[in-house]
């Protein structure tokens, strides 16, 4: 079984910087690309940026500039690196899992505040 475990979230103001890490742990050989959604108070789960074995990155439109994702294959860990933060990107963010068998997992989420 896979268990993906987040870390980093909190309050922060605006215009400053969080990292989020998530280690998976279990067996994960088949790992296909991890990710980070977020989802909002009353609003649905999206997708916030996306990575792949192979290093490719795919991010939402509304956080490219200011967040970087990366990983450490060696530790099976994915980071979220979130500059110039704003409001609107307060949320719960989940880590996902995507396996070439199919399989997907998520963490419990962190929450993120944006306030001053």
């Amino acid at each position: 079984q896979v268990q993906l475990v987040e870390s980093g979230g909190g309050l922060v103001q605006p215009g400053g910087s969080l990292r989020l890490s998530c280690a998976a742990s279990g067996y994960i050989r088949d790992l296909n690309r991890m990710a980070w959604y977020r989802q909002a108070l009353g609003k649905q789960r999206d997708l916030v940026a996306s990575i792949t074995t192979g290093g490719g990155t795919n991010y939402a439109d509304s956080v490219k500039g200011r967040f970087t994702i990366s990983r450490d294959n060696a530790r099976n860990t994915v980071y979220l690196q979130m500059n110039s933060l704003k409001p609107e990107d307060t949320a719960v963010y989940y880590c996902y899992l995507y396996r070439w068998s199919g399989a997907e997992y998520w963490g419990n989420g962190t929450l993120v505040t944006v306030s001053a």
